[in-house]
């Protein structure tokens, strides 16, 4: 998944190197690539989610070895909105949609984001509860939550702060929906968040959380997404790509290459689980799902060029397999 709430915004701007392939040449005072020392840039921004982080390494990687400067940076998904607004990003991979609506809309409405793809269809995004929970408890929606207050300690657990979805529980808490106006929203970050998740789940203790797919937890937990009633949630939906306003005229070639991204929700699962379970590298990661799937690079790649013209697919699937 994914991050999402709002006080700590501008301490999440981190310049993630550990994770590019080529770190950012040149910041701005905001912490953003300038991308004007010459050259092609394509700047992403992410969210320091198991599968985004690894689908943006792939991308910065393929369009490197196209020649371009690639690089990304670690940011709340509200800076991440004004980055792209404000032309100091070029894309990001990772718009839950409708999720990050409150974030996104005003910048899309105002025509200085824009849509370049689809990367993913069929997302679940709500909060959850394991299924050990749902069977003992019978909670399988929203409003059954506040009957078993005490046993979940009248707590929510969210994600990072700054993320739409904990703002989207909080409002819900503040407008007493479902009988939660007692309830506290707790804030950490996915990793932790999963943490308490796991905690709860050997001892069989009940629980609520954010909960979404792809992702392994709904697996491993048997993760029932709670129902919701009074439609207080914006409900399953899309990942898409997002680009900053004038990419698509600007760079058409490197348009068509995010237009073309499409993942499926066992790669997106595997490179979550491959990060958080088997504790690989992005890099690590990202390289052997490169090389045992070509045809899938191949299709991101049809019609799209290297910076001198010559076909992308050809130079960079024979380096695959290296």
């Amino acid at each position: 998944m994914r991050r999402l709430s709002g006080r700590l915004w501008g301490l999440t701007c981190i310049l993630v190197a550990a994770t590019t392939v080529a770190a950012c040449s040149g910041t701005n005072p905001d912490g953003f690539a300038s991308g004007d020392s010459g050259g092609r840039a394509a700047r992403f921004v992410q969210q320091p989610w198991g599968d985004l982080v690894v689908e943006t390494q792939i991308a910065v990687h393929l369009l490197n070895t196209l020649g371009y400067r690639a690089s990304t940076q670690e940011v709340s998904v509200p800076l991440a909105g004004q980055a792209l607004a404000t032309g100091q990003a070029d894309a990001y991979l990772g718009n839950w949609w409708p999720s990050q609506k409150p974030v996104f809309e005003q910048h899309l409405n105002a025509g200085k984001v824009e849509v370049a793809g689809t990367l993913l269809d069929g997302t679940e995004f709500s909060p959850a509860v394991p299924g050990y929970v749902a069977e003992k408890y019978d909670v399988r929606s929203l409003a059954d939550l506040d009957r078993h207050a005490d046993a979940f300690k009248r707590k929510i657990y969210g994600i990072e702060p700054g993320a739409p979805a904990n703002q989207i529980i909080q409002q819900a808490i503040e407008r007493d929906a479902y009988g939660l106006g007692d309830w506290e929203l707790v804030q950490s970050s996915t990793e932790a968040m999963l943490a308490e998740v796991s905690r709860h789940a050997a001892k069989q203790q009940p629980i609520a959380f954010l909960g979404w797919s792809p992702h392994w937890m709904t697996i491993d937990y048997k993760l029932v997404f709670l129902e919701d009633p009074q439609e207080v949630w914006p409900g399953a939906g899309q990942i898409r790509v997002l680009m900053r306003k004038g990419l698509k005229e600007q760079d058409p070639n490197l348009y068509r290459f995010l237009s073309q991204l499409r993942v499926d929700a066992e790669m997106a699962s595997a490179w979550i689980r491959a990060l958080d379970k088997e504790k690989k590298t992005p890099q690590v990661a990202a390289k052997e799902w490169m090389r045992t799937h070509p045809q899938v690079i191949e299709g991101w790649l049809n019609g799209v060029t290297n910076v001198d013209g010559e076909p992308a697919a050809k130079i960079v699937l024979p380096g695959l397999g290296a």
